[in-house]
């Protein structure tokens, strides 16, 4: 039995498949999830699992380069946007329309992962990057500008 991390085979598997520049949706107990995307559906209950646990437990295990979220969320859900900044205080932060995160980012996504949160714009992106260190920290590798702050 895995004794640690993410417990569900259908993520664990999910998240295994994504690579550099790759994006996985966090999303609420709401959003109209593509036919065609490869759906993890968690949702049990109202806010069962909630999405900051979600967030959580993937941003555990995938290294995050970026997260992406509805403008809305600066604005309406202050505390959300706190959290995320403060949770992935390494990444590059972006906003989209929420008409956006609902289509042109939802067909985008390499995988969608459906919580019980019943949270207003909770619909979060997250652009898998790589362990600078691992890469490029190799003795006679130069890292490029963008990545060598991160050594």
């Amino acid at each position: 039995m895995k004794r640690t991390g993410i417990l569900n085979a259908q993520l664990s598997g999910a998240l295994a498949t994504l690579g550099h520049t790759d994006l996985i949706l966090v999303v609420d107990a709401g959003f109209p999830i593509p036919r065609e995307a490869q759906r993890v559906d968690l949702a049990i209950a109202q806010n069962v699992p909630d999405l900051r646990t979600v967030i959580s437990l993937i941003a555990d295990e995938i290294i995050v380069e970026g997260v992406v979220r509805a403008d809305d969320v600066t604005s309406n859900n202050p505390k959300l946007d706190e959290w995320l900044l403060d949770r992935f205080a390494d990444a590059e932060f972006s906003t989209r329309s929420h008409a956006d995160m609902l289509g042109e980012l939802a067909l985008q996504a390499k995988v969608i992962v459906r919580t019980g949160a019943f949270e207003p714009w909770g619909n979060i992106g997250l652009f898998c990057g790589v362990d600078v260190p691992q890469w490029f920290g190799g003795e006679g590798i130069i890292a490029p500008d963008y990545y060598a702050s991160k050594l």
